[in-house]
Order: C-alpha cells, then sequence, then structure tokens
C-alpha cells in the first residue's frame, strides 16, 4: 500500500515525502496529473495527497480521473492558505478532506491516520446488509447503491405502472432481463406470465413457431397443436432480449401485434387476440441497423415507447464491493470471504468488459480454486492493461501507432463492437474511425 503524493512543486513533494517515510509510510510522488494517474493504474494507493493547483491538471480534475478508476480511493486536497471557498468545493467534489499550504505536517499524520482508521472500518463492515432498501434489492439481485444503478431502478417504477413497450439497451451483462424481471413483478401483471425469449437462440421458420404457435399439419414434424409464447404470456409481459437479432420478416408480425393486439398462429386461419406488454432489449445499435436496413424503423418506434439505457460496470464501479459480498455469499455460502485491500483496487480498477456477468465468473473461479477464506491479490487474474513501459524501447511514431491501436480497441470493446458508439467514445467520427480500422489491420 502506497501514499501517492501529488504536488508539481519538487520541495513541497520532498517535504512530506521524506516526513512520511519516517512515520513508516511507503510513498510514491508525481509532479502533475498525468503521471499521477499512470502511477495510481499500476500501484495501490488508497490514499492520495493532492495538490489542488497544477499547470497540466487542476487538482479536481485529477481527483475525478482518479475516481473513475477507483472509487473508493481517499484524497486529501492540498490548496493555498485562506482558500475556504475552494475547500468546501472539493469537499463537495469527492476529497475527504483538505489541508492549507504551508502544510503543517502534524495536522497532516493525524488525517492520514483517521483516514486510513476509515478504510479499515469500510473493510471490515463492506459485508453487513442491514438495509431494507437493500434486501429488497437482493431479491431481484440488483445490488448496489450507486446513482446510475438508482436511476434505473427508480425509472423502472415509474414505468412499472403502465403497459406501454420498454426498450432496454445496455452491453451484454449489465442485467437487461433482471431490469425486465423488475418491470414485471412492479406491474399490475405481476401474478401473470413473465416470458424470457432471446432473439439469437431461433431460425425464422423455428422462431414464428415459437412465438407465435402453430396448427397440426402446418409443417413436417407438427402433429399436433401448439401454443405459441405470446399466447402462453397473455395477460402478462414477454421479454424479447437480443430484439436485434430478429429476423427482418419476423420483425414485421411482431409490429403487427404491437399495432393490433393479435397473432396468427402458423398454419391458422383466424387470429387470436392476445393482450401482452412487450419488453425488448439489445446492445446493438438499431439506429444503425436502421440505416442498414436490418431494422424496421417502424418497429423500432413502437418497440421504444420508453427507453432505459443500463449502465456498465465502469460507470457504477462503486457498487463492486457489494456485488462481490453477493456472489460470494451465492457460490460461497459456508464461508466468511475477506477481500484484502489490495485484491479490491484490482476489483476496482479492471474494465469489465463483461459487466456484471463477467464479475460473476470471476468469483466462482476464485472461490473454486482459492485455499482459506483470504482473497488476495495473487488470487485474482485480470489484465489490467498494457503500462506505457511497455513501450519504451520503441520509436515515437510506433509509441503513437500502438497506443492509437490500443485506444480504439478498447473504445470497440466498451461500445460492444458497435462503430458508432465507438466513434462517439474516441470524439471523432465513424468516417475516421473506419479509415482508422482499415489502416492499423484493427478488425
Amino acid at each position: 500500500m502506497y501514499i501517492l503524493i501529488v504536488d508539481d512543486e519538487p520541495v513541497q513533494r520532498r517535504i512530506m515525502g521524506d516526513f512520511l517515510k519516517e512515520q513508516g509510510y511507503k510513498v510514491l510522488e508525481a509532479q502533475n496529473g498525468k503521471e499521477a494517474i499512470s502511477i495510481f493504474k499500476n500501484h495501490f494507493c488508497p490514499l492520495v495527497l493532492l495538490d489542488h493547483r497544477m499547470p497540466d491538471m487542476n487538482g479536481d480534475e485529477v481527483m475525478a480521473e482518479l475516481k473513475a478508476i477507483n472509487p473508493l480511493v481517499k484524497v486529501i486536497m492540498i490548496t493555498a492558505y485562506g482558500a475556504i471557498d475552494t475547500a468546501v468545493k472539493v469537499m463537495k467534489l469527492g476529497a475527504k478532506d483538505f489541508l492549507e499550504k504551508p502544510v503543517d505536517l502534524k495536522k497532516l499524520l493525524l488525517k492520514i491516520e483517521r483516514l486510513l482508521e476509515d478504510i479499515e472500518i469500510e473493510r471490515e463492515t463492506r459485508d453487513v446488509l442491514t438495509n431494507e432498501e437493500k434486501e429488497v434489492a437482493n431479491a431481484f439481485k440488483l445490488v448496489g447503491k450507486s446513482k446510475a444503478l438508482k436511476e434505473v431502478i427508480s425509472t423502472a417504477k415509474r414505468v412499472a405502472e403502465t403497459s406501454w413497450p420498454v426498450l432496454l439497451i445496455g452491453e451484454t451483462g449489465t442485467g437487461k432481463e433482471l431490469i425486465a424481471r423488475l418491470i414485471h413483478d412492479l406491474s399490475p401483471r405481476k401474478d401473470r406470465p413473465f416470458v424470457a425469449v432471446n432473439c439469437a437462440t431461433f431460425s425464422e421458420t423455428l422462431f414464428e413457431s415459437e412465438l407465435f404457435g402453430h396448427v397440426k399439419g402446418a409443417f413436417t414434424g407438427a402433429t399436433k397443436d401448439k401454443d405459441g409464447l405470446f399466447k402462453v404470456a397473455n395477460k402478462g409481459t414477454i421479454f424479447l432480449d437480443e430484439i436485434g437479432e430478429m429476423p427482418l420478416g419476423l420483425q414485421a408480425k411482431l409490429l403487427r401485434v404491437l399495432q393490433e393486439g393479435t397473432i396468427k398462429p402458423v398454419g391458422a386461419s383466424r387470429d387470436l387476440k392476445v393482450d401482452v406488454r412487450i419488453i425488448s432489449a439489445t446492445n446493438r445499435d438499431l439506429n444503425e441497423m436502421i440505416e442498414e436496413g436490418d431494422f424496421r424503423k417502424d418497429l423500432f418506434f413502437r418497440l421504444n415507447v420508453f427507453e432505459i439505457n443500463l449502465p456498465p460496470l465502469r460507470e457504477r464501479k462503486e457498487d463492486i464491493p457489494e456485488l462481490l459480498d453477493f456472489f460470494f455469499k451465492k457460490y460461497a455460502p459456508s464461508k466468511k470471504i475477506r477481500i484484502m485491500d489490495d485484491a479490491m483496487d484490482i476489483f476496482l480498477k479492471y474494465h469489465w468488459p463483461g459487466n456484471i456477468r463477467e464479475l460473476e465468473h470471476q468469483v466462482q473461479r476464485i472461490v473454486t480454486l482459492v485455499r482459506g477464506n483470504i482473497i488476495k491479490a495473487s488470487d485474482i487474474h485480470l489484465d489490467l492493461g498494457e503500462k506505457l513501459d511497455d513501450l519504451s524501447s520503441a520509436s515515437l511514431k510506433d509509441k503513437i501507432i500502438q497506443l492509437e491501436k490500443k485506444e480504439i480497441q478498447k473504445a470497440l470493446k466498451e461500445a460492444g463492437g458497435i462503430q458508432t458508439k465507438a466513434a462517439q467514445i474516441l470524439g471523432i467520427s465513424e468516417r475516421v474511425l473506419r479509415y482508422k480500422l482499415k489502416k492499423l489491420g484493427i478488425k
């Protein structure tokens, strides 16, 4: 564990660093914001002493970057003497404490000792579940207290009271089916069926029969009448996951269900009336699919009466400790699992391209292989990404090419392979992205 000192004044860094080393602490130093972020990514630094006024990035900007990497980091902001307004501001932005220059070393030591005690208390009480709201969330497996998750749950509660179609948008593993079930269970249809369908698992012919049913003799092998999933879900909810994978021919028939509230089983001569609420979900860019002719625009507008965007795990990292507790209790109920701080640091810094599903699989792997009930950093096998030092022997041109390629690949992974979204993340046009993909040989 290190205390990271970030200050553009070498004398200030040396004074604080030498003092803390004399007190037995390990110290790392950075002379600017960019260097601080690089060090923070590659070392376990739960506590940061951060100068507020620096030339390249100010303290507010650096703190925001650090908290995006690990939201549990504690920051003591070092401000100019008498800058009370600044101190109030940085506390509101997330700093745990502040000190005025010139730094009183005795005060600094007291503040550090108090914050390190807070870190220890947080670790000891991380798995205590006493909040009633938490218990309700756990019943739906919606674990966490981040602002992003609370907004999703609040929106889901409000739309549940209606019968409007809902479109859930989010990356793979963000919990779209859990939100669909939450909407159903909080709706007036809660005592009726909830039917989940993965649109990517059926061929067009089989899909129509599965959704709408068929009559005896409709095709080879249809030896008796079969109710479709829409009829099974009558008066309830049907969840169409991966709606972007639905064949075009079937999209027209789904549109008819939405417009007229009727279905026609394969081989039948007349329609059947159904009352079904439709919740659909996708991890693809349906607007891009519409432009390419792979998704019907009129169906999109019918499905997207109410849209809910589910945040990826990297945008709600403050939920990771609670999610870990939940999954450790699920997969190792007889063990009192304790996660060491350096291990938690790895969990918080990882990008989680597979989101909550990937986190759950990582927990399953750990509880299978770990001996005892203490999880150490060495028990976790996650790639935190290439370090800049790995490019030290390359030419400047090669460094730029490698870093550009890395950033594009990271954006594509974050966007689930959707080029339009990746271009937005990178802040470039889709045309420029396609040029770079071709130039850099990225598939």
